[in-house]
């Protein structure tokens, strides 16, 4: 069905570079809202938003079926990250979803202590592991907000580290192409790019995830799209605040 939404904000990775909030281009604060429609068809909304307190960044994702969709598979998903806003380096990260019969209830503490290393604790399992972690880990939420600070060039990709599902995940950002992208805003002009995901993120993937980005300094994911079991999500910008 349309799962997927936060996995496609999320999925998303961070360079290895330094960063500082005043280099940001987007805004802080920050809260775009989604259309999502599956097979063309009203599925529900979705929201991303950033926020800053003492020195820190809040990152929230969500994403909520309409009524209709509800009656046979109801998605009610939440993912949130705290992070050090002069390097998004993670602190915690949250993850509560609700996608049919599926549950899912997971915290991730990093580098706890000051190691290098993170727990990851299934709230509904009841189960608790620590992980080596390399020196500038992400996690998939945080990484996305990064992404949108870097220089992006057609033709050329970026790699960078993430942790995800209990590992550390070596993942390729494709930079396709440029193009016009038409939306209840209007017009943009956008980059397209392509994550190419191994881990299970928030939703479980079954084909590849495109990211529409704003052609400018601000970034702004104008559109997203995936296949899902049945067809495919396309969620579609429709707000800025």
């Amino acid at each position: 069905m349309r799962s997927r939404f936060i996995s496609l904000c999320g999925l998303l990775l961070a360079a290895l570079l330094a960063f500082s909030p005043e280099a940001a281009a987007f805004h802080v604060p920050e809260r775009l809202e989604y259309q999502l429609l599956w097979n063309g068809i009203h599925a529900g909304t979705s929201t991303l938003s950033i926020t800053h307190k003492d020195g820190l960044f809040k990152i929230t994702s969500t994403a909520k079926s309409a009524d209709f969709i509800s009656l046979f598979y109801e998605v009610n998903d939440r993912a949130e990250s705290v992070c050090r806003n002069d390097s998004f380096i993670p602190i915690t990260y949250t993850l509560k979803l609700r996608e049919g019969t599926k549950k899912k209830h997971k915290e991730v503490q990093f580098f706890i202590n000051g190691t290098k290393k993170a727990v990851h604790i299934d709230h509904l399992k009841n189960e608790r592991r620590e992980i080596e972690l390399p020196e500038r880990a992400m996690d998939p939420l945080a990484s996305f907000y990064y992404l949108r600070t870097l220089p992006l060039e057609v033709g050329k990709s970026t790699f960078v580290k993430i942790f995800d599902s209990k590992k550390v995940w070596n993942v390729e950002v494709q930079v396709l192409r440029k193009e016009k992208i038409n939306t209840w805003l209007g017009t943009f002009d956008t980059i397209l790019v392509k994550p190419l995901m191994q881990s299970e993120g928030i939703f479980m993937r079954k084909g590849d995830i495109y990211i529409w980005l704003s052609d400018d300094k601000k970034r702004i994911p104008v559109m997203l799209k995936t296949e899902v079991k049945v067809g495919s999500v396309k969620a579609v910008l429709k707000k800025i605040d």
